[in-house]
């Protein structure tokens, strides 16, 4: 909470002039906050007069020793699981093991038993099913009343859920039942003890935040696809399959079925192994079939950042930033692209990178296994030549 001192404030204005948010401004001389104020402290550190004053209140705490484990929230799709729970487990095995805590995994739906079999050969401990008619198709409601059911019970330190649609709908709605916080969109993850520093970009991607929950328990974290390492299956399945019954909740589900209409199926950007991308650097709409005809010759896919997307060059689909996707390819050829946060948090995981730009200083080349100190329109054309 931020408080104006009235005997020290001589209603300069300076803090309202100096607020990036413009949060602040001066009713009869007095400075008031409005809706826009983040709690930054930059009023706090910028007051001549020293009468900005931040009050805070002493949180509540738990006892941390009681939570342990990790838990990922595990998405079944058309009757599969989505390749993100994969990439989820694949990094709670990695954060578990210096915290000495174990990996389970839920499932919610219907039909879940090869799901769940299917699971035990990821190395989770434990896989908790809630397995009714149901639960058949989504319902906000119904899935976030299982999963507080079984965290409850189970009482995990951290829980990992997919960035997708059913994920950031899902996730806030648990974290707000269970009074605790909620870092959405995570590029990265890491253990401190047994604080989770959940790390993704802010203030418009320029900085890179780390995030801790330090007093309250569980511990949420939304991650992207295409972020995170999937373990290797292994042959062996281990780990123990745990039928739960619904709770009460999923029965009193004021939702009701209608119909069911299927998405058809997409390419994505995403799935593409080989990935030409396209920055500020292409001059004009049409030479974007310059970009489409080298990703054909490579036999992989074209994208673009988002100021193209923006001008209506190509559709948001095709986008990759945090606005856009996260990609991961085994090639990545980034043409005409500085590298902004935004970007490159969303596709420094692709295995081999190549930047074609004309900056030698950009930021992309800090991300790239190849630096291409050139123009696009001069190096393009020649490697269309050697293409096979």
């Amino acid at each position: 909470m931020i408080y104006f001192s009235e005997q020290k404030c001589d209603g300069c204005g300076f803090c309202a002039k100096r607020c990036p948010f413009g949060a602040i401004a001066l009713h009869d001389g007095k400075p008031q906050l409005n809706a826009a104020c983040k709690a930054c402290g930059i009023c706090i550190k910028l007051c001549p007069k020293q009468a900005i004053l931040q009050l805070a209140e002493r949180p509540s705490t738990v006892d941390k020793a009681l939570w342990r484990d990790i838990l990922v929230i595990a998405e079944v799709s058309g009757g599969q699981l989505h390749p993100i729970s994969f990439e989820l487990i694949g990094k709670a095995l990695e954060l578990a093991g210096p915290a000495g805590y174990q990996v389970k995994a839920m499932l919610v739906g219907h039909g879940l038993s090869a799901c769940a079999q299917e699971l035990r050969h990821y190395g989770v401990d434990e896989i908790a099913v809630y397995d009714d008619p149901a639960l058949s198709f989504f319902r906000a409601d119904a899935f976030t009343a299982c999963g507080e059911d079984y965290i409850r019970f189970t009482k995990p330190s951290v829980v990992l859920v997919g960035a997708t649609s059913l994920g950031r709908s899902l996730a806030p709605r648990l974290a707000t039942r269970l009074h605790t916080g909620l870092t959405a969109d995570c590029t990265a993850l890491e253990m401190r003890d047994t604080d989770l520093v959940q790390i993704r970009p802010a203030f418009g991607g320029n900085i890179m935040a780390q995030i801790i929950t330090a007093h309250t328990r569980p511990q949420f974290a939304t991650v992207r696809y295409k972020v995170m390492s999937a373990p290797t299956r292994s042959e062996e399945a281990r780990g123990k399959v745990l039928p739960r019954s619904i709770p009460k909740g999923v029965a009193e589900s004021q939702v009701i079925h209608v119909s069911t209409l299927p998405v058809p199926p997409a390419k994505s950007i995403s799935d593409a192994e080989v990935l030409v991308v396209a920055g500020r650097g292409l001059q004009k709409e049409n030479d974007l079939d310059l970009i489409r005809q080298f990703a054909r010759k490579l036999h992989g896919d074209w994208a673009v950042t988002r100021p193209l997307a923006e001008k209506g060059w190509a559709p948001v689909t095709r986008q990759i930033g945090l606005s856009g996707r996260t990609v991961r390819p085994r090639l990545l050829i980034a043409c005409g692209i500085s590298g902004a946060i935004q970007f490159t948090a969303c596709m420094n995981q692709s295995e081999r990178i190549v930047a074609i730009n004309t900056d030698p200083n950009a930021p992309i080349f800090d991300v790239a296994h190849i630096a291409i100190v050139s123009d696009l329109y001069q190096i393009i054309p020649e490697l269309l030549k050697e293409a096979p």
